[in-house]
This record gives structure tokens, sequence and C-alpha cells, in this order.
């Protein structure tokens, strides 16, 4: 009996050795067949994904094209102010003795500017340049100039008939000429007939005419201005200096902006162009129009335009008066060089394809279909393009339109 029950549990081992044997041989086979593959198909597993499809909504808006710039607001008329030849015979040198303004500061009727070898250079409102002295027996449009001007700084010119300098505007001379510091000059007029000045500044012959001296405005002494506040734009001169080709510029009139655009900008402007001016400054934006664009852009020292740095000049118009604070200052502008003022069909700019026909056209992508629609394109701005289907071809807004591929 021990030796049968031997001869059992030997047999009962070679078996579970056996199963233990064919468990190893079909894991190692299933291992085998996941591990060999054929050349198709690890080819097939190797290759990229299909790419997807990148598609946006056709839709409808406004659409605007801008040229973004910087500008300076400026005032419309600029002033050279030139030194002219000294009234006061016992000058022996000119030479600027005061400096009673800045650049950048406002100039007021009536304001001394500065004292050259003693004599005052003031500004009053008139269009009309000074170009001559202004005294008794003078007549003309600078003379009723000066009249209006006497009176608008408190200094009436009584009887005196507009336009003719007589008793009335030399006493309105000497008190404005007290109400700033100095004394008026004076030159020599006839004496007998002062009552009642010729207009024709014509004199009476005689052979001892008596002779008496009367208030004059110099050429030299004032600067007529359109209007105000000015601006001192730029200081050319100091306390000691003896006056050069030019002593200041000055700068008045309504406040509008000049800017700068390169060439390729200014074929996209036109005059009357809707301008937003945007002050950092105020943190405001006001509205304008342009009224003109340069034609002639920067040059060399040699004259030939300089090579990539070409600017043209855009001037705008605001649309309402802009506060004096902002004279001077620097301010972005966006110019809206085309709009397509209604809400229009648009597509991203990305959409767009020109196939070998030549034509146009937009990938409407339907499900997993597509059809390609002709399309005629118009204002184009902020990535977006108007686009007009052609042929008979619709395409709706909403509609999803092809604008790329990504892997």
């Amino acid at each position: 009996m021990k030796g049968a029950d031997r001869g059992l549990g030997a047999r009962r081992r070679g078996l579970a050795v056996l199963v233990v044997a064919c468990v190893l041989c079909t894991g190692a086979g299933a291992a085998a067949a996941v591990l060999v593959k054929s050349p198709a198909q690890a080819a097939a597993e190797s290759a990229p994904p299909p790419p997807d499809i990148l598609t946006a909504k056709a839709e409808k808006r406004v659409i605007s094209q801008a040229v973004i710039a910087r500008g300076v607001v400026t005032a419309s008329r600029h002033i050279e102010v030139t030194p002219g030849p000294q009234s006061d015979k016992d000058i022996g040198r000119s030479v600027v003795t005061k400096v009673r303004t800045a650049a950048g500061q406002k100039a007021t009727t009536g304001q001394v500017l500065l004292e050259i070898s003693g004599r005052p250079l003031f500004v009053l409102p008139g269009a009309v340049p000074a170009y001559r002295d202004l005294s008794w027996g003078k007549s003309g449009d600078d003379v009723g100039q000066l009249q209006r001007a006497l009176q608008a700084v408190g200094h009436p010119t009584g009887t005196d008939r507009s336009g003719v300098f007589g008793p009335g505007t030399e006493q309105a001379v000497a008190s404005f000429y007290r109400s700033i510091g100095y004394e008026a000059p004076t030159v020599e007029v006839p004496a007998a007939p002062r009552a009642s000045p010729d207009p024709a500044g014509e004199e009476e012959p005689g052979n001892e005419t008596p002779v008496s001296r009367t208030p004059v405005v110099p050429l030299s002494e004032v600067v007529f201005v359109e209007s105000f506040p000015a601006r001192v734009d730029d200081l050319r001169v100091k306390v000691g200096d003896e006056p050069g080709a030019s002593l200041l510029s000055l700068s008045s009139g309504a406040l509008t902006v000049e800017g700068t655009v390169t060439p390729q900008e200014r074929d996209m402007i036109r005059s009357g162009q809707l301008v937003h001016i945007y002050s950092e400054l105020m943190g405001r934006q006001f509205e304008g129009k342009v009224t003109s664009v340069g034609e002639a852009a920067a040059q060399g020292e040699d004259g030939d335009q300089l090579s990539g740095g070409e600017k043209y000049t855009v001037k705008v118009a605001p649309s309402q008066p802009l506060q004096a604070k902002l004279d001077g200052e620097n301010v972005q502008l966006t110019i809206v060089a085309a709009s397509s003022g209604d809400k229009v069909l648009v597509v991203p700019s990305s959409a767009l394809s020109t196939g070998a026909d030549g034509l146009t056209s937009v990938t409407e992508r339907l499900g997993a279909e597509e059809r390609r629609i002709p399309v005629a394109v118009g204002v184009s701005g902020d990535g977006f393009v108007q686009v007009t289907p052609q042929n008979g071809y619709r395409l709706d807004p909403g509609a999803d339109v092809v604008v790329g591929t990504q892997r």
C-alpha cells in the first residue's frame, strides 16, 4: 500500500508540473502576440493622427480699418518774432535787458515779453502784422487795429475816427505805456494842425512850422497776435544776448492736432476721415476730422528722402474746441481709414484663400463635408474681412468656415 501511495503522489506532482508549464506557455504566447506586429500594423500605429479642422463663425458686425499715430496739440497760427530797428536814437547798443516769459508759458493781451535796451516788446490783439511806426496823423487798417487793441486793454481812444491816429489815440498810447511801467517814446510832428489830422497824412506847406513831440508805437515794440490765449513756443534769447534773426516764436488761434504717419499709412488717409483724439493727460477722448495730409516727406541734409524714416504730416481739426490746457500735449490719434458703416457679413481674414482659378473664396464646413464659396471682399480691419458670396452661393451668419488645420 505504501508503494502504491508513493506512485500516486509522484503522478500528481508530475501533473501539477505539466499544468504550470502549460500556463507559462500560454502566457508567453499571448505576450508574443502583443509584442510581435506586422509591418503594416506598426506603420499604421506610428502614423500621426489625422489633422483637426479649425473653424470660426461667419458673423455680421461693423468693421473698420484704423491707423494709430501720435500727434501734438498746437495752435492754428504761428508767429516768428524778429527784432525791429530801435526807435530811440540815443541807444548805442541793442541788447536783451529783461526776459519776462519762458517757453511753454501763455502770453496775455498787453503783456511785456522782453525788454531790449530798456524798451519793452509787448503783445496786442490784431490780425495785421506790425510793419511801420504808428503816430499822430497816420491812418489805415493798422491804426484802427491799434485803437481797438488799446480799447480792449482799458485805454479808450476818445472821439478819434476809426483808423485815424488823433489826440484821443495819443492819450490812449501814453496811458497804456504807463500801465506797463514805461514812458511812451515820442516823435516830432507839426504842432499847428494836430487838432484835426489829415487822414492822408499830408502837411500844409510853411516856412517855420512849430513842432511838438507826440507818443508813438514803434514797430520794434509791438507784436500783434490774432487771438488769445497765445503761447510761447520757443524762446531764443536770454539777458545779455544781442538780438539775432529771431527772438521767439508764438502760437495762437484755435487748437488743432498735427500727427505724423508713414508713407504706407498715408495712402490710407483722406481728408474728412473721422479721428479719435485721446488725451492721456485728461483721460478723455475727443472727436475730429482729417483736414489735410502732407505731400512732402521728411528729407535728409542732402535733400534725399530718409530711407525707411519718411514721415508725413496729418492735420486734424477737433469737432469741438479743445481746452487751452491741452496746448502742446502729445496725444494718440486713431484715424478711421475705412468703415463699413452698417453691420456686414464678415469672416476672419485667415478664412480667405485663392485657388488656381484665381477666385477668392471661403470654405464652409457642413459636418464632415466642405464646400468652397467664391466671395468678393470689402473693408478689412481688426482681423476680419467683409465678404459677399458670388455666383449664387449663400453664406449665412453663424456658418462654420475653415480657418486652418492643426495636427
